[in-house]
């Protein structure tokens, strides 16, 4: 199983970027895909997490201004992003909990994109 993330960049302060994730290979289910978020010196951070039933989570530091969605028929993740600020700035990872068999499943990590937000 693999992830790939896309849609990072440079934005200003307030501004908008969506996150896209595909996760591909051999899929038996998915279990729920999520976003981090690592800025330099920090520990990476959950921002949020959504489950195969739809079910959210966000960060508090999110709230509000980050919506995930998923479409289970692209096995792919979203992350829209609004009123982005500096201290949004960071690498932006996804990660799967992804059954490869029936019974078998792994957390699987996506390269990292890069969100940069300037002031």
């Amino acid at each position: 199983v693999q992830l790939q993330a896309f849609g990072g960049g440079l934005v200003q302060a307030g501004g908008s970027l969506r996150l896209s994730c595909a996760a591909s290979g051999t899929i038996f289910s998915i279990n729920a895909m999520g976003w981090y978020r690592q800025a330099p010196g920090n520990q990476r951070e959950l921002v949020a997490i959504i489950t195969r039933d739809g079910s959210t989570n966000y960060a508090d530091s999110v709230k509000g201004r980050y919506t995930i969605s998923m479409d289970n028929a692209k096995n792919t993740v979203y992350l829209q992003m609004n009123s982005l600020k500096p201290e949004d700035t960071a690498v932006y990872f996804c990660n799967g909990n992804i059954n490869y068999a029936r019974f078998f499943r792994n957390d699987y990590w996506g390269q990292g994109t890069l969100v940069t937000v300037s002031s």
